[in-house]
């Protein structure tokens, strides 16, 4: 008597591309809504516009497609549709600072939609590298705090700066050298979330089970919940001093979650 073979599990990967065409078909509706309202039509921009999140997008769709065909499906669209409005958005800043150096005689130079193209490119092969490198993402739980270290550096890092370093319309949560500027705690968000999640995995049967129930609510030990909560106390202290309330609540977010 043969054995029964169990379906195939689907790969979800055509439901990854419908969405993130879906994705493209926002940017480029959201572009077409900049230029239509500025300028009455439609011109070069809005392929262009259009072309960096489909591009950017495909590109990336084919090799999660080969290199990690089960992953999850809605984070590339997600990740394609706030690019590209992004994009629009930092675009439509542009068309307005021109504007309003044209009407004081002044010419404007400062454009900024094609430094995030730029950007845009550079975050796509950094994503292409890890995923071709890191093949199962359960390797990381190894490094959990070591992750969470490095987390943690990069987030003081720009705190321990002095100010004209460091701070930028009263927050202090850049690095500037030499006319380039970027946000350490960008890294901080990605390793810290994977600090949290390995945590989470490794202690989810304490978590979950040992406790003590308050109020209704069962709550985890001190010694099982302690390591995420002095990492999360850490972060909300070291961003709340830098007036940098907006990862503030992110960081809320995701510990509450």
């Amino acid at each position: 008597m043969s054995e029964t073979q169990a379906p195939p599990v689907p790969t979800r990967r055509n439901t990854e591309l419908v969405l993130m065409i879906f994705a493209v078909l926002v940017v480029l509706a959201a572009e077409g809504a900049v230029e239509g309202t500025r300028d009455g039509h439609f011109g070069g921009r809005l392929a262009m516009y259009a072309a960096v999140p489909l591009i950017a997008g495909m590109i990336a769709h084919v090799v999660v497609r080969i290199v990690a065909p089960y992953a999850d499906p809605l984070i590339l669209p997600c990740v394609v549709l706030l690019n590209g409005l992004g994009l629009v958005m930092i675009h439509r800043l542009d068309l307005g600072l021109k504007q309003q150096a044209s009407e004081g005689g002044a010419a404007y130079t400062g454009a900024q939609a094609p430094s995030q193209v730029v950007w845009t490119a550079i975050g796509l092969v950094l994503f292409l590298a890890v995923i071709i490198v890191i093949r199962d993402h359960r390797v990381l739980q190894r490094y959990a705090y070591t992750i969470a270290l490095a987390g943690l550096f990069f987030l003081v890092l720009p705190a321990v700066l002095p100010a004209r370093f460091s701070e930028i319309n009263g927050a202090r949560i850049w690095i500037r050298v030499a006319g380039f500027s970027i946000q350490p705690g960008e890294f901080a968000k990605i390793l810290l979330t994977i600090f949290a999640a390995s945590f989470l995995v490794s202690k989810r049967d304490v978590l979950s089970l040992a406790g003590r129930r308050f109020l209704g609510i069962d709550f985890p030990r001190g010694r099982d919940f302690g390591p995420l909560l002095v990492a999360w106390l850490v972060c909300i202290a070291v961003l709340v001093s830098g007036h940098d309330l907006g990862t503030s609540l992110l960081f809320f977010g995701l510990f509450v979650v």
